[in-house]
Formats: C-alpha cells, sequence, structure tokens
C-alpha cells in the first residue's frame, strides 16, 4: 500500500517526464504553460511534505497541496491544489490507510476540483480524465495492485476519447466547433496522474 509521499514523488517524476508532452498539447489550444505548471507545482507538493513527520495522511496532502497552489498559481496550478486539498480536508484524521481510503483520495480530489473549476462531465477537462479512474477503483477497492493499473488505463482511454468531444471551458472553448480537433491537456494530466498512482502501487 503506497503512503502519499510515495505517490507524490512518483507525481513529480511523472510529470517531470512528461513536461514537453504536456506543453506540446497545451500549445496547440491554450499558452504552452502546462508542462511547467505541472512539473513546478507536484514537486513543490512533494518537497513540501517529504521530510515531514507528520503521520495524518489528510494534514498532508492539505499542506502539499497548499503549497501547490502558492508554487503554481495559474489556474490549472490552482485546480490541481484544491483537489489536494479537499482530499486532505476530507481524510483528516487516517493514519492507518486502506484501499478504500485511495478510493476516497481520488472521490475528494475530483470534488475539489469540480467545486474549484465549476466544469461537469463531459465539458472537456481534467475531470472526464480522472472519473473513469475514480469508478474503476471503486470496483476493487480492497486489490489495488489489481485496480491501479485498470484506473490508469481508464484515465488514458478517457483522455484519447477527449478528440471528438465540444470544449466548454478555458482557451479551447473559444475555438467552439474547432475544439472537438484536439486532445484535452487537463485530462492528459488525469492520466498521468493515475499512471504514476499505479506505479506507486506497483512499488508497495
Amino acid at each position: 500500500m503506497p503512503d502519499l509521499k510515495t505517490v507524490l514523488s512518483v507525481w513529480a517524476d511523472t510529470m517531470a517526464a512528461n513536461k514537453q508532452r504536456l506543453i506540446e498539447l497545451d500549445g496547440a489550444v491554450g499558452d504552452s504553460d502546462l508542462g511547467l505548471t505541472m512539473t513546478d507545482g507536484f514537486r513543490a507538493a512533494y518537497d513540501a511534505v517529504k521530510d515531514s513527520p507528520e503521520t495524518d495522511f489528510g494534514k498532508l496532502a492539505y499542506f502539499a497541496g497548499k503549497a501547490m497552489g502558492s508554487a503554481v498559481p495559474s489556474t490549472m496550478g490552482t485546480l490541481m491544489a484544491s483537489g489536494l486539498m479537499n482530499a486532505g480536508k476530507d481524510l483528516k484524521g487516517v493514519e492507518s490507510f486502506k484501499g478504500c481510503d485511495w478510493v476516497k483520495f481520488f472521490e475528494a480530489y475530483f470534488a475539489g476540483v469540480q467545486n474549484r473549476g465549476k466544469a461537469q462531465l463531459g465539458d472537456k477537462t481534467f475531470l472526464d480524465g480522472l472519473w473513469p479512474a475514480v469508478e474503476a477503483l471503486r470496483a476493487n477497492p480492497d486489490n489495488l495492485q489489481t485496480a491501479a493499473p485498470l484506473a490508469a488505463k481508464a484515465a488514458n482511454d478517457a483522455f484519447l476519447a477527449t478528440r471528438g468531444m465540444l470544449a466548454k471551458h478555458g482557451r479551447m472553448a473559444i475555438r467552439g466547433e474547432q475544439s472537438r480537433e484536439y486532445l484535452d491537456p487537463g485530462a492528459a494530466v488525469a492520466a498521468l496522474l493515475m499512471d504514476g498512482f499505479a506505479q506507486a502501487v506497483a512499488l508497495g
């Protein structure tokens, strides 16, 4: 069972490894800063808690989210920070972590991002990438070794499925019907998060 520090570490490395890919995806529809924002943001989140003696999972997640929000106060940085902070609030007091708690973590992450950004499923955003992964984890919460890779695949499939969807938020929405031609960069971030989570689970 991975702890939060391990997951954040893998996420930081995953975003750094995919920085150029995110820059290219975002460059097609936005201002090309997504790769930098996600790399710097998740690194800041990990650095904020890596040496902390805190054992409360919720407090660690909240602190990590606050650090990310301060480090990358862009739209996507704020959304990702909101996800972490909301997960921290929902899991405050949890120290003995189980698979079902990771399901709660991602449910709360989703809710935090949605509440902050006001998007809905189907709007072609990060949420469309993350939600199928949450459902995959829900299906088998007590066996993350099986569920996490399935969640990663679900998120990646959902990211690929954003081509053809109509964007309703952000710079891409300005393109109207033309937005259907593009993959959503936010959903790509969701796919990377779930791929990183699966890697962390495999590490134990």
